[in-house]
C-alpha cells in the first residue's frame, strides 16, 4: 500500500516492544514551512504552526491533508484534546465504523488504554496507515507508543501501515532543498 510519504523514508527505527521482541518500524522525513500569518488563536499547548495551502495547521494536520491531496481519508487522532480531528482546534469528528472499529480493537489489545495511539489514522482501500509524528531532536518515541504498537501487530495491523514521521521547520540555507516538503 502506497502513500505519498514513501518518497522520504529513512532507514527503519528499532523499537525494542514490551513484550521484548524487536521492530523495524518505516520512518520517513519531512520538512515543513513555519507559518508566517496571524498567529492563531490555540496552538494546542504550544505546537509549532505549520503552513499548508496558505493556511496554519499542526504537523499532525499536514501529514493528513497531505494524504487527503494522495486520496486517502483519515483522522488526527488527538489524545491531549482527547478527539478526532480533521482541522484546528475546536474542530472535531467522529471515526467511519470501519476506522473506529479498528481503533477500538487495538485498544482493547492495549489493555482498554487510548495512549500511545500514533497522532494520524489514515485509510485507502484495502488498509490503514498509522503516522506518529515526531519533532527531530526534539522529540522521541514512548513507552506507551511502544505498547500500543504491540497492541496494533497482535490485532493484524501490517508492520508496514505503522509509519514514523520525523519532521523539522524548514530554514534558509540548511542544505535540504532535495527534502520534499509541503
Amino acid at each position: 500500500m502506497t502513500n505519498p510519504l514513501t518518497g522520504n523514508l529513512l532507514s527503519p527505527l528499532t523499537l525494542k516492544l514490551p513484550c521484548g521482541d524487536s521492530v523495524e518500524l518505516p520512518r520517513c522525513r519531512c520538512l515543513f514551512r513555519p507559518w508566517q500569518g496571524q498567529p492563531i488563536a490555540d496552538s494546542d499547548g504550544g505546537k509549532a504552526v505549520l503552513e499548508f495551502d496558505g493556511k496554519p495547521v499542526f504537523a499532525e494536520l499536514m501529514i493528513l491533508q497531505m494524504l487527503q491531496k494522495a486520496g486517502w481519508d483519515g483522522v488526527w487522532v488527538d489524545t491531549f484534546g482527547r478527539e478526532f480531528r480533521r482541522g484546528l482546534p475546536p474542530d472535531f469528528c467522529k471515526l467511519p465504523q470501519h476506522a473506529q472499529d479498528v481503533y477500538d480493537r487495538i485498544c482493547r489489545a492495549n489493555g482498554g488504554k487510548t495512549s500511545g495511539c500514533f497522532d494520524v489514522l489514515a485509510w485507502k482501500d484495502p488498509g490503514y496507515l498509522f503516522v506518529e509524528m515526531k519533532r527531530q531532536s526534539r522529540d522521541s518515541i514512548q513507552p506507551t507508543q511502544e505498547a500500543w504498537v504491540e497492541a496494533a501487530l497482535s490485532c493484524g495491523v501490517p508492520l508496514d501501515s505503522l509509519l514514523i514521521c520525523e519532521w523539522e521547520l524548514e530554514r534558509k540555507n540548511d542544505g535540504l532543498e532535495n527534502v520534499p516538503h509541503s
